[in-house]
């Protein structure tokens, strides 16, 4: 009886060390469950700021089908292609025939509710707060996602500007340009690293005019004139709210991001087969187009013939025209070549899985048992 009291006092003593030692782990699991805690919080704030700081999509409402919306009215010389709708409220004149892919709306009530569209995304992208200048030249820059303002006029006087998306195809470019926008003969707009056209934004307080052989990108909405030179190529929209749009050989491609680009990072451009095909064209006839060749020295029977009217200058330039013309009929068809070709082959494969269907089913189907006995002898 008397040999469990120190049993007793030594479980005693074992438990109150027990207690001493667990004391210490407490307090250390605490700390560390304090300190996860604040750095998760300290990530999702970091997270939260970085994803607001990145700009929203500007909606286009009804105008996102519109190759082309002007004010007072539209003029084209030679054959400009667009791939979308062409609209024009409240003028009423649209002279030069463009080829027109989409719909034409003059002065109709889809035309005045894409003006009304476009009038609220001019507003809400003139209206997004600036995070930095895009300077006087965008010659030789750089941009990541943000909003950029020019007080001012804005030029793209040589080479390239470039838009680094940095791997997210929902980056938003927004260029809010107090007064002109203007691009020198073949300079370019480069999108890297997942950029896409169908999110950049040029936001013009007034007129907007494009080289001759400028490869251009985005939406450009305008408050007056938009003029076009030859052989410029636009993937994107030239849209003004109360000017003319002024065309010349252009090639204008809509620029439309893939049903749920705003939700996944997966998201790609829905430019179609043709668009890529005729613009590419394009873009290889402006740069044939608009190089000029040396100048060599005049002997005199070539002076004289300098000296003589230019009655030979239009018709070059309406062969050199034509030529850009059938370029583009050859690369549509093409494109439709390569259309049937790829559902030919479709086909094919989906008769060479229906028949490898058929074979499994019937090399797996039992034997059938003979219906007389067998013989035993």
């Amino acid at each position: 009886m008397n040999g469990g009291v120190p049993t007793t006092y030594e479980s005693l003593a074992s438990d109150s060390l027990a207690t001493r030692r667990r004391a210490p782990l407490r307090a250390r699991a605490m700390t560390l469950a304090t300190t996860a805690l604040l750095a998760a919080l300290t990530s999702t704030t970091l997270f939260a700021g970085s994803a607001a700081a990145a700009p929203a999509k500007v909606g286009l409402g009804t105008a996102e089908s519109f190759s082309v919306l002007a004010g007072s009215t539209v003029t084209n010389t030679g054959p400009t292609t667009m791939f979308g709708d062409l609209g024009l409220s409240p003028g009423s004149s649209v002279t030069g025939a463009p080829h027109v892919l989409g719909a034409t709306h003059v002065d109709d009530a889809v035309a005045i509710e894409a003006k009304n569209s476009l009038t609220t995304a001019y507003n809400d992208a003139a209206s997004r707060p600036t995070e930095g200048s895009a300077g006087t030249d965008l010659t030789g820059q750089t941009f990541t996602p943000g909003v950029y303002t020019a007080s001012s006029s804005l030029l793209l006087s040589s080479g390239a500007v470039t838009l680094d998306a940095q791997g997210d195809p929902n980056a938003v470019f927004i260029f809010q340009i107090g007064t002109t926008l203007t691009s020198g003969s073949n300079t370019s707009v480069s999108l890297i690293n997942g950029a896409q056209a169908c999110n950049v934004f040029w936001q013009v307080g007034s007129s907007v005019t494009l080289g001759t052989g400028t490869r251009f990108v985005g939406t450009v909405m305008a408050a007056a004139t938009i003029t076009a030179n030859t052989a410029a190529t636009i993937h994107g929209r030239l849209l003004a709210q109360t000017g003319a749009v002024n065309l010349d050989t252009n090639t204008i491609t809509n620029s439309t991001c893939a049903a749920g680009g705003g939700e996944t990072t997966s998201a790609t451009e829905a430019t179609t087969l043709a668009e890529a095909t005729t613009l590419a064209e394009a873009t290889g006839l402006a740069s044939t187009t608009t190089t000029t060749p040396a100048a060599t020295p005049a002997t005199p029977a070539t002076a004289s013939a300098a000296s003589a009217p230019t009655s030979a200058t239009p018709a070059t330039t309406v062969a050199a025209k034509t030529t850009v013309n059938a370029r583009i009929a050859a690369a549509r068809r093409a494109a439709a070549r390569k259309a049937a070709r790829k559902a030919a082959a479709r086909k094919a494969a989906r008769r060479r899985a229906r028949r490898a269907a058929t074979t499994r089913r019937t090399q797996a189907r039992p034997a059938t048992p003979h219906s007389r006995g067998s013989f035993t002898g």
